[in-house]
């Protein structure tokens, strides 16, 4: 099978200056018309992953027109905890479960104290929400409730993206922080099984934890199943890893993302997400040497790429550019399968740029960035 096609369509650009759209995520309600939604919010551009509230806009015919955002401030919106903390959900991912047939979208809790990050030891959890078509409203968020103790203090499944199992159950991974003080703990990837009957989310089991020594360890891991066995790719600060499992929750010694010739992709330090069809898997990521250096960690363009699901490695020859770059990264983008031959990839332009002077949007303006939210509709023959 191959790409035959790939549209790539601007739903909406321009922002305040002050604040601008990120973590846009497509989740689809299968039918006909097919009824899609965008989940995203906004990011203050002189913070440090200062998130509000989140956002949708919506689309009733198939991705071709769009709502306005619409807030969703009651029910995903940051809440007060005790001394003067509040605490919210970010880096959300909608995605449809068949099983109950409601879009479930999962994240993690971000807690803050005076419009800034709490300070360290800094609690966080995963946690989810329920989209009711009819009212075209969210549950209020919740927190998946996991075993107690300092295991799970810092945990959370921000920007990862699962698998559902026939029977409903949820494969979620997620990733924990090894110590529970410092700025940067060391964090190891593990998959969480989860019940759920279309209301809430509950923890049954969870797989072994993948460690990396260097950087900040394994992060933002996401998950596909092909040809019977489950692939996990992980971030790290140095490179990209996959790894293979066939229970879904146990997985061989990761290995980093290279290309069939044995060359480095390129990859470090952001998320990567899978498109699955059929038996086949390709990768979405971005990477070094694309005459990017303008773009902070090299967060743009988005690439896919077909993987070789014996040797785990991209198949050079099929790389091709899904978003160019105009200035910004692209790197918190998410992925939806609307049906057998049809993906969507949605990403938004994230205005902050490269340091010493990350909060300097212009930075970004100057080679065309407007904080666009692109789609790009993958089509297979």
């Amino acid at each position: 099978m191959a790409i035959v096609e790939t549209e790539l369509i601007t739903v909406q650009s321009g922002y305040d200056r002050k604040t601008c759209w990120v973590h846009a995520r497509p989740g689809v309600i299968p039918g006909d018309p097919l009824r899609a939604l965008i989940t995203m919010q906004k990011l203050r551009l002189t913070g440090e992953d200062i998130f509000y509230e989140l956002h949708d806009i919506r689309s009733d015919d198939g991705g071709r027109t769009w709502s306005q955002p619409v807030s969703h401030f009651e029910s995903l919106g940051r809440r007060p905890d005790s001394g003067g903390v509040e605490e919210g959900i970010s880096d959300f991912t909608p995605a449809w479960h068949s099983a109950s047939g409601v879009l479930l979208g999962t994240g993690h809790t971000v807690r803050y104290f005076g419009d800034e990050l709490e300070e360290v030891p800094r609690r966080r959890d995963t946690g989810y929400s329920v989209y009711d078509p009819g009212t075209r409203s969210w549950s209020v968020w919740e927190k998946l409730a996991l075993p107690a103790g300092k295991e799970f203090f810092n945990e959370g499944a921000g920007c990862t993206q699962r698998v559902d199992l026939p029977n409903g159950d949820v494969l979620l991974p997620t990733y924990v922080g090894r110590t529970v003080d410092g700025p940067y703990q060391d964090f190891a990837s593990t998959v969480l099984r989860c019940s759920f009957d279309g209301k809430s989310l509950k923890y049954l089991e969870h797989g072994e934890a993948l460690f990396h020594p260097r950087g900040r360890g394994f992060v933002e891991p996401s998950l596909a199943s092909a040809r019977g066995e489950f692939f996990l790719t992980l971030r790290n600060d140095n490179s990209g890893y996959v790894s293979r499992s066939r229970d879904g929750l146990n997985y061989s010694d990761p290995q980093p993302w290279t290309y069939d010739d044995g060359s480095d992709l390129g990859n470090y330090n952001t998320q990567q997400h899978w498109v699955t069809h059929g038996d086949e898997l390709w990768l979405i990521y971005n990477r070094r040497a694309a005459n990017n250096h303008h773009i902070f960690r090299h967060r743009a363009p988005l690439f896919i790429g077909r993987v070789d699901l014996d040797t785990l490695c991209i198949v050079r020859e099929t790389e091709q550019i899904l978003v160019p770059e105009k200035g910004a990264r692209l790197g918190n983008f998410g992925v939806t399968q609307v049906s057998d031959s049809e993906t969507w990839v949605v990403a938004s332009e994230w205005m902050q740029t490269t340091l010493p002077h990350w909060n300097d949007f212009s930075a970004c303006e100057k080679y065309g960035s407007n904080n666009s939210i692109f789609l790009a509709k993958i089509r297979f023959q």
